[in-house]
């Protein structure tokens, strides 16, 4: 298997990159499980102090590789993926330690979800945010477990259902992410040092002290919007909303 999250520690700074810029990094279950795999790896070692997750190519994620439904059961398949993402998010909410997005291309759907279970986001000008799942047909109902406690609740009811492109500027506006920048490796580089000085335990209490509540609402709706998801993923729009995306073609409710 081919490696798609990279994994490096230096001097307490664990950094993973994902790295599938053949389709924009976007969540294969490869992917996933990679990821998960690096997020243990990180909470196991003692010598990390704070985690980073950045990317290859232009692109942080582009949301779930929609061609991995080729070939499979699709209700298995939905099910299955709604799982792998809650697994997923969950696990970046409850690291001992923070996790920094390091962002510097474009985000879409569950990429997301992504950044809104980090501690901290850091993103450049080539940035561009997007939540696109109305457009083919389902909704983004397990990331919002993560990105409605950082929008702005006007943001989320525009962002939701608009599919519009936002930059970092206004995602910085809107508290999607911490800090809009020229320098993302710099930035992200003062915030580490700054971070490394904490404790272990003080790190760990205070991160749980911020999550806390949100790992709170995630454990109480994540199975019904998991089901949700799930659902949406094998309705009749939704199959005709991956195949117009997949064919570059505009959707039956648009044509």
């Amino acid at each position: 298997m081919s490696t798609l999250v990279q994994y490096r520690v230096e001097s307490g700074v664990a950094r993973l990159t994902l790295d599938s810029p053949h389709n924009r990094n976007a969540i294969s279950t490869a992917l996933a499980e990679q990821l998960n795999a690096r997020l243990a790896d990180a909470a196991a070692d003692p010598s990390v102090r704070v985690v980073v997750l950045g990317h290859t190519g232009g692109t942080f994620c582009a949301g779930a590789d929609l061609s991995e439904a080729a070939g499979r059961d699709p209700g298995e398949l939905a099910e299955f993926r709604a799982r792998e993402a809650t697994q997923m998010l969950r696990a970046i909410l409850e690291l001992p330690v923070p996790v920094i997005a390091a962002v510097d291309g474009h985000v879409r759907a569950g990429g997301m979800g992504l950044i809104g279970a980090c501690d901290l986001v850091v993103a450049g000008s080539a940035s561009t945010f997007a939540l696109t799942e109305a457009r083919i047909g389902v909704a983004p109902s397990i990331i919002s477990l993560t990105l409605l406690p950082k929008l702005t609740a006007r943001a989320a009811g525009r962002y939701f259902v608009t599919g519009e492109k936002f930059d970092a500027a206004e995602a910085e506006r809107i508290g999607l992410i911490t800090v809009a920048t020229e320098d993302v490796p710099g930035t992200v580089a003062a915030l580490t040092a700054e971070i490394a000085q904490g404790s272990p335990q003080g790190l760990r209490i205070s991160k749980s002290l911020t999550t806390a509540a949100i790992l709170e609402e995630f454990d109480r709706h994540a199975d019904t919007l998991a089901a949700q998801s799930a659902a949406l993923f094998v309705s009749e729009e939704a199959r005709e909303g991956m195949m117009a995306f997949l064919q570059k073609r505009p959707a039956n409710w648009n044509s």
